[in-house]
């Protein structure tokens, strides 16, 4: 089916304070994540995957931490994009963060 409504697709709980729902075709992946746990003394570890990767802060802010580039104090509306195998991660600023991101390819990992 073409189309999914935000009240249709069940949440998954990756772990308490962070959900996710998920959209996806054959080669695009987009992914709602939500933090409740927010604000964070820390960033969380940095990761990287082999997919292209851009995401839009949709609420909250985050600090957003890229290998090789200047952190970057995020807010709602704002946008960023992650190259593959690049070191990323985020720190929440405030209580609630809902991030859209989406992969190419698909995040087989998540599924």
């Amino acid at each position: 089916m073409p189309v999914l409504k935000f009240d249709e697709i069940e949440a998954e709980m990756v772990r308490p304070g962070l959900e996710r729902k998920i959209i996806h075709t054959g080669n695009l992946m987009t992914v709602l994540i939500d933090f409740t746990d927010g604000p964070w003394e820390e960033k969380e570890p940095p990761h990287s995957h082999p997919h292209v990767q851009t995401s839009y802060v949709a609420a909250g802010e985050v600090i957003f931490y890229c290998e090789g580039e200047p952190d970057q104090h995020l807010k709602a509306g704002d946008m960023f994009y992650v190259f593959p195998n690049k070191k990323h991660t985020v720190k929440l600023v405030t209580k609630h963060v809902r991030l859209i991101d989406s992969f190419s390819p698909l995040r087989e990992d998540f599924l």
